[in-house]
């Protein structure tokens, strides 16, 4: 993608030059598009928890190892943030399908768009991503430009600064949920982090029609935030005798766990609450290993599954459904692009209650 310029003038990128170090402004020259680029002004970007993983520079792996970020194609600098909402500034000579003026959604997670894996429509596994906010300059920014119009999708009636939130947070759930399918009526679904994640799937599944969800999360305030969501039960994990008190609630019929944590003890919860054939989908990547005995893992038949994003097309479905009812609905905060520094620091204390939305105006 073109990251050079004419004559359009200057704008500002919100850069990491460093691992660890600090989100600063820096100016660049607005790009012009070519061929079937589109440029697009950058309206709402959201902080996502992968945002504070690419700052850091690494995945904690367990057993004191990580898996360094720099080492797997990350180049600095780096301008974050992959959920945005922007404007079509300007379109390439050949980008149809888009035209100055519109209001779109992102799909942030382009490929090669060449090789086996992207042309079955998983560009979000191609293993030579462009990414925007990862491999690409993303959203912390006053303009963002993409390669093609195919990654744009129409807002229909959501609200835009929400439905950024759509092109990971809400894309991520959706994807996870679709790999737990079917799951009949007297079964229950595990949330476990009560997040922007775990928010979004409590509100999805229970607007899919699954009603038996149950929330597991630390902060009581998350927990009461969820079952006014729909969650039938909200546990706090650190209860003495928290997996007898999920096998009892779901009468051993936990269909699925998904873990919007993902460190060694949210994944051991998880499994050790599972049905004989239900499915542990990891999701969040705080780190570590996941340890379960082999045997075990046959006679009782589950599933551990890794879901990461989700699909172009996932997406597209994503805005369809969430059109059709409240699901971005969720606590959020906007503040000011400038700011991006600071919301990350919040989101990687904890101290975010919902989403942190970024608005460039």
């Amino acid at each position: 993608m073109s990251d050079t310029v004419a004559s359009n003038g200057k704008y500002v990128r919100y850069e990491l030059s460093e691992f660890a170090g600090k989100i600063k402004p820096v100016d660049h020259d607005i790009p012009v598009p070519t061929g079937t680029e589109v440029l697009l002004k950058v309206d709402f970007c959201g902080v996502c928890h992968s945002d504070v993983h690419v700052r850091e520079g690494y995945y904690e792996l367990g057993q004191g190892k990580k898996l360094d970020l720099g080492g797997r194609g990350i180049k600095l600098p780096v301008t974050l943030g992959h959920e945005v909402v922007g404007t079509v500034e300007s379109v390439g000579p050949d980008a149809e399908g888009a035209a100055v003026g519109q209001q779109k959604l992102i799909y942030p997670w382009i490929g090669c768009g060449e090789c086996s894996v992207c042309q079955r429509g998983e560009e979000n596994l191609c293993t030579k991503p462009a990414s925007l906010g990862v491999f690409k300059p993303g959203g912390y920014s006053e303009y963002v430009i993409i390669p093609h119009p195919r990654y744009l999708a129409d807002l229909g009636n959501l609200n835009p600064a929400n439905a950024s939130l759509l092109a990971c947070s809400g894309l991520t759930t959706y994807s996870a949920i679709k790999k737990i399918q079917p799951v009949h009526e007297e079964e229950f679904v595990v949330v476990v982090g009560c997040g922007g994640l775990g928010q979004l799937a409590v509100k999805t599944l229970v607007l899919s029609g699954i009603k038996n969800v149950i929330a597991i999360d630390v902060s009581e305030e998350k927990r009461e935030l969820v079952k006014k969501s729909g969650a039938r039960f909200a546990f706090d994990p650190r209860d003495e005798g928290i997996v007898d008190t999920i096998l009892e609630a779901t009468n051993g019929n936990c269909r699925a766990v998904l873990d919007f944590v993902g460190n060694e003890q949210t994944a051991e919860l998880g499994l050790s609450v599972l049905m004989k054939g239900g499915r542990l989908v990891a999701v969040g990547l705080h780190g570590g290993e996941i340890r379960y005995p082999i045997p075990v893992l046959i006679t009782k038949a589950v599933s551990i599954i890794g879901s990461y994003t989700g699909t172009l097309n996932e997406m597209k479905e994503l805005v369809a459904f969430a059109s059709q009812h409240d699901l971005v609905d969720i606590p959020v905060e906007v503040r000011p692009l400038e700011k991006a520094e600071s919301a990350v620091d919040d989101l990687s204390a904890g101290n975010v209650p919902g989403r942190i939305i970024l608005q460039n105006s």
